[in-house]
């Protein structure tokens, strides 16, 4: 008999430790998921208020994309070659209104066969060739009919399109940040407006970033555009006209307090 119970207690030894050893698993999982959810988990008691600030400004710099297009020409060589020529003689139509080597850009270059379709057989009927130019027309505030100058020579030297004219601002990074401070100055006062109005304080801000609403480079951003084989501004006689107006650059800041 004192066999038996000398063999029963030291069966209970391992089942002690065995529990020991899971209590301690359980407890270790348990403060890892608590260190976890603090880490990874962000604090609910905060708050994000959006403000906005709007600036007006006069545009100075215009981006004209024009165009020279070839279509049908028998052969592919002969294509480029007329291609070529004609936008020779639009780039030094355009240097000669005193636009730089380094603000005219070749955009895009192209050679495309042309098909006819007879008795449901294709076969190649000629050569299509393409180049769009941009030329950056600057200090357009003082030389208001630069653009159209621009325009006008470029058609009379063999342009027969005008696929975009954009508008932009040569301090726009400076213009941006007045905006931003004009946002985060409204941001501020609608959050102290919303926190009386809720009973509640405001403590730090937490967080903050920014959307470009409107203003060059942005979705609203618009351009005009024209499109001819005839060419764009016909004999040059007459001027075309491209006014460009008082446009707005747009910031929102969004500021993330914490609640009190």
């Amino acid at each position: 008999m004192d066999e038996i119970k000398n063999y029963s207690g030291r069966n209970k030894w391992p089942l002690a430790i065995t529990a020991i050893v899971a209590m301690i698993l359980v407890t270790g999982i348990v403060v890892v998921s608590i260190v976890r959810d603090r880490i990874v988990n962000v604090p609910q008691n905060q708050v994000t208020v959006v403000g906005q600030g709007k600036i007006s400004y006069q545009p100075d710099i215009a981006n004209v994309t024009l165009g020279v297009q070839i279509d049908k020409v028998a052969k592919a060589e002969d294509a480029l070659n007329q291609l070529n020529d004609k936008s020779t003689k639009i780039v030094t139509a355009i240097k000669a209104l005193g636009i730089s080597d380094a603000d005219i850009q070749t955009q895009n270059y192209s050679l495309s066969a042309q098909y006819d379709y007879v008795n449901n057989v294709s076969s190649v009927s000629g050569y299509n060739a393409n180049e769009q130019l941009v030329v950056k027309v600057r200090d357009i505030v003082n030389k208001t009919d630069l653009i159209s100058k621009v325009i006008a020579e470029a058609s009379k030297a063999g342009a027969n399109q005008v696929n975009g004219i954009s508008f932009t601002v040569s301090n726009l990074e400076d213009l941006k940040q007045q905006a931003r401070v004009m946002a985060i100055a409204d941001a501020k006062v609608k959050a102290n407006s919303m926190a009386s109005a809720a009973g509640v304080g405001l403590g730090d801000i937490v967080g903050w970033w920014e959307n470009f609403v409107q203003g060059p480079g942005s979705s609203g951003t618009g351009s005009g555009v024209a499109d001819g084989k005839g060419g764009a501004g016909g004999s040059g006689s007459v001027l075309p006209t491209v006014p460009t107006g008082s446009q707005e650059i747009i910031m929102e800041m969004n500021l993330s307090y914490k609640v009190k």
